[in-house]
């Protein structure tokens, strides 16, 4: 059985990424890690000359490999992030080029899924939106809609880029006092990471957990 984990993170070693490796490896199970931003994927042009192939006829580009790789897989975690309280354009570009896996066969059909969602918008933030909820959904329905085995989500709070920009304290459209009011600064707010917050790190952790028991029961 193997787990794949795809990360839409455009940062190396991001927060997403972390969790998601945490979450891979407490799967105890053979996996498989994938960062987007290394390979193309042109959104789906809705063609359907995928319809008799199940496999992509109008892009040639690494959407067409990334969904085998997807199609081979046991069970699929997706981790991503929040720009502009939605989910960010890579990851969604890759959910739409998996389209051609759905037509005749179902081949997602009764699959484990999972996600992993960081956003740089605290839930206590109730006048903001939430994007992190927004993003699980997202994905969420993606999995119910082919049928597969929602297991679960988790969620991180990360960071706005305002506070490495060198304009986060003074710019009239900065992230940090949109979300944390006009006295906040780059220093008040700080730097948010993964394995400072426990709760999402047990999480992360759990959802690897979660992911092999409904591997296992399918056995």
């Amino acid at each position: 059985m193997k787990i794949l984990g795809v990360s839409g993170s455009p940062i190396y070693n991001s927060n997403t990424d972390r969790a998601l490796k945490v979450a891979l490896e407490a799967t105890g199970l053979e996996t498989e890690f994938l960062k987007l931003r290394e390979y193309t994927i042109t959104p789906c042009r809705a063609c359907i000359g995928c319809v008799e192939t199940n496999r992509c006829v109008n892009i040639q580009d690494d959407g067409i490999m990334l969904a085998e790789k997807v199609k081979e897989a046991d069970a699929l975690i997706i981790a991503c992030y929040t720009p502009y309280s939605s989910l960010d354009s890579l990851t969604k570009a890759f959910l739409e080029r998996l389209y051609p896996l759905r037509h005749k066969h179902g081949f997602m059909a009764g699959k484990p899924g999972g996600v992993i969602v960081t956003g740089a918008i605290p839930d206590t933030k109730k006048a903001l939106p939430p994007a992190c909820d927004m993003a699980i959904q997202a994905i969420m329905f993606y999995m119910m809609e082919e049928g597969m085995n929602f297991v679960g989500a988790v969620k991180i709070l990360g960071n706005v880029p305002c506070i490495k920009c060198g304009y986060g304290n003074e710019c009239k459209t900065s992230g940090i006092k949109m979300i944390y009011g006009n006295e906040a600064t780059v220093q008040s707010v700080g730097v948010n990471t993964f394995e400072e917050q426990l709760d999402a790190f047990h999480a992360a952790r759990e959802l690897g957990e979660k992911m092999a028991s409904a591997l296992k029961k399918k056995i």
